[in-house]
């Protein structure tokens, strides 16, 4: 038998056909290509994102850190009776008019007991009375007369206070000052720090967590180891009740109105168009508003919760609006219509079906806005609330009127000063306001899953 391909004429050979399905031209090549360099800059335009992000939060998080730890030096002080309390009846009014520089002498008789216990002198280190003295923050004197007037019985006794180190020997201990530049720096010396050294071995000087960086008011120049951001928070949580109290019911009723009952004309267009647009107003024009508004024209106090709530009040309610009309759109029309069907009326199927099933949404943009809010500066600045403030505002509805600052204020207030404490300060406070954002969104976040409904 013969190979009936061999004795065949010569059969054609397989071709590829440039027309196949299954061949990749050039220009499919090209595409794919492009497609693979797109990914790549998709890729790396989020690792430069994140790589962004992480370097500011770390930068954030080490600046910020040390701000809630502060050097405390422990002392024994005696209430000298006859410097405090003269006449020995322990009369209150006559212990208030013992100013703070008659406690110094008592916190000095203290260090020179603390030196003494632990074995060394001042004159080991170099140093005089008064750098001793210096080696405690000014703000010590101020401590022990506030605790006298309210423990007066406790005037004749030793009582042990923890008092605040200066700002640059907590600076030694969290590695901002060294020994090279104390040399070269007027407020502190070698000595100083040598004698801080001793005193920490001693068991009389320890760093540790700082309560007063969140219950203690802002603090002058000389004194950033006192500074705090106790007035800045409370003086936020005011403004905060303010746009809350004002911005959900004006804007929820807004949405409801605009989105449900408004007739479809060009006054409503024109409503919904000028939303729009302040949704986009630059926040300081809103300070400026407030300023001619608030204070020069209804005579509000400058600095105060109240005129800084309805500040963001006004800044916030566009954000609102459209939020809620978003929510309310996303119901789907046959809720209405089977309110309406049933025989409900317009309100009662808006109020008892749509305004519920959109709550979620309408909760999620009203925390964002508060956020938003919260981290607002031009516009308070405007209005006053860059001012120094020491004393706490009252209770409300009077610490709404009285002079108050912000978390976003008090981090620029902070920022604007030379000693490095007050850099820390701000990065301190700088946290403590991204972690209220990040539990604000948090929150939106929660209710978002909680009440979403998907049709």
């Amino acid at each position: 038998m013969t190979d009936a391909t061999a004795s065949s004429p010569a059969a054609p050979k397989p071709s590829r056909h440039r027309g196949s399905l299954l061949e990749v031209d050039a220009r499919t090549r090209r595409r794919n290509a492009s497609e693979r360099r797109f990914r790549r800059l998709g890729l790396g335009a989020i690792g430069i994102g994140v790589a962004a992000l992480i370097i500011l939060v770390t930068s954030i998080l080490s600046q910020g850190l040390p701000a809630f730890q502060q050097t405390f030096i422990a002392l024994d002080v005696y209430l000298d009776e006859t410097k405090l309390d003269k006449n020995g009846n322990r009369d209150i009014e006559e212990i208030k008019k013992v100013s703070t520089f008659g406690y110094t002498p008592l916190i000095n008789s203290a260090m020179s007991a603390k030196m003494e216990e632990i074995g060394v002198t001042a004159e080991e280190f170099g140093l005089s009375d008064r750098d001793l003295t210096d080696m405690i923050s000014k703000e010590a004197a101020a401590e022990l007369r506030r605790h006298v007037i309210a423990n007066p019985d406790s005037i004749g006794e030793t009582v042990t206070f923890e008092f605040l180190a200066n700002g640059r020997i907590d600076g030694y201990f969290k590695g901002r000052v060294t020994m090279e530049s104390a040399q070269l720096d007027s407020n502190v010396s070698p000595g100083q720090l040598q004698l801080a050294d001793a005193l920490k071995e001693g068991g009389s000087l320890s760093t540790h967590w700082n309560w007063g960086f969140f219950t203690m008011a802002d603090a002058s120049e000389n004194r950033p180891e006192a500074a705090g951001i106790g007035v800045a928070i409370i003086g936020s949580m005011y403004m905060m009740m303010v746009v809350l109290c004002l911005a959900l019911p004006i804007g929820v009723a807004a949405s409801i109105y605009l989105e449900e009952f408004a007739p479809q004309n060009w006054f409503t267009d024109l409503i919904e168009v000028n939303i729009s647009n302040l949704a986009a107003v630059p926040s300081i024009v809103f300070g400026i508003l407030g300023l001619a508004i608030f204070i020069n024209y209804a005579g509000l106090p400058q600095s105060a919760p109240i005129v800084g709530g309805l500040v963001l009040t006004l800044m916030t309610l566009p954000t609102i609006i459209i939020s809620t009309r978003a929510s309310l759109k996303s119901v789907p029309p046959s809720i209405r219509d089977a309110a309406l069907g049933v025989g409900a009326s317009k309100m009662q199927s808006v109020f008892h079906h749509v305004l519920p099933l959109a709550m979620p949404g309408i909760l999620t943009g009203t925390i964002i806005g508060l956020a938003q809010a919260l981290g607002e500066t031009a516009p308070l600045m405007l209005i006053g609330m860059v001012a120094f403030v020491r004393e706490f505002p009252s209770a409300p509805p009077e610490g709404f009127f009285d002079p108050a600052s912000a978390l976003p204020v008090q981090v620029y207030n902070f920022t604007q000063r030379a000693d490095p404490a007050f850099v820390e300060r701000a990065s301190g406070a700088i946290i403590v306001l991204l972690i209220f954002l990040l539990c604000m969104n948090f929150i939106a976040i929660i209710l978002r899953r909680r009440f979403e409904r998907r049709w």
